[in-house]
């Protein structure tokens, strides 16, 4: 019989719930963006809300491998209760772009040792554990910027965006638009790196969303912070 955590809810039990909620609609949704999972993530957040905080059974939902349940697991979780080794073995299993986001964001900037990982990661030989340092790092350049060497920074984001793998590519190219939107020092730089790498400048926009390609997000998001300035 499977062992209940402390609240009365298995494992099991929240798997069964997994399964009922399964969609072919939105599998094959989110498996257009590497997810493989077919739960609607405004349903998985309902269950989580109802399940509430139970970090033992984060740590079991997240051993199943499961996607949706990794998913809830970052849901239900304590942010701050897992060690520096735990998010090391954690980002490098989520091989989905969605848990992976959601680890990063939602537990290990929240975490104790999220300074000490970001540095960790962001040169790890693992393109996607490099990815995850990198998306912590865009962080801290937009909110707690103290510390960081943005130009150096941007010597790295010069020398290796051009020719790195997807997600890192991706990454870089973010904590490179985020120099140049938050740091007007460092503007002109960014703009022109983004413009001599052309890193993501073809890449397909829906009408009426901004471009990744760097030069033209940092143009656009500087001209909405001045125009909301003006506003106020």
């Amino acid at each position: 019989m499977p062992e209940a955590t402390p609240s009365g809810t298995t494992p099991a039990d929240v798997m069964a719930e997994l399964a009922a909620l399964e969609d072919p609609k939105a599998r094959a949704v989110n498996e257009r963006h590497g997810d493989d999972h077919g739960v609607n993530l405004g349903k998985l957040r309902a269950l989580a809300k109802r399940l509430k905080t139970q970090h033992e059974l984060a740590r079991r939902l997240w051993d199943t491998g499961d996607t949706a349940a990794r998913l809830l697991a970052l849901l239900v979780c304590r942010p701050k209760a897992f060690g520096r080794d735990e998010l090391d073995a954690m980002v490098r299993e989520a091989r989905s772009p969605k848990v992976r986001d959601w680890l990063v964001n939602q537990v290990v900037r929240k975490n104790p040792h999220a300074e000490e990982v970001r540095v960790a990661w962001t040169a790890d030989p693992d393109p996607v554990v490099a990815s995850a340092g990198w998306a912590l790092t865009s962080e801290r350049v937009a909110r707690k910027p103290e510390g960081l060497d943005l130009a150096g920074l941007l010597d790295v984001i010069e020398a290796e965006m051009k020719d790195a793998p997807g997600p890192l590519q991706w990454a870089m190219n973010t904590c490179l638009a985020r120099i140049g939107i938050d740091h007007p020092g460092h503007r002109a730089r960014a703009i022109a790196v983004g413009e001599r790498l052309e890193v993501l400048k073809d890449y397909p926009t829906p009408r009426g969303c901004t471009s990744p390609y760097a030069p033209v997000w940092i143009t656009e998001m500087v001209r909405r912070h001045e125009e909301a300035d003006r506003g106020q």
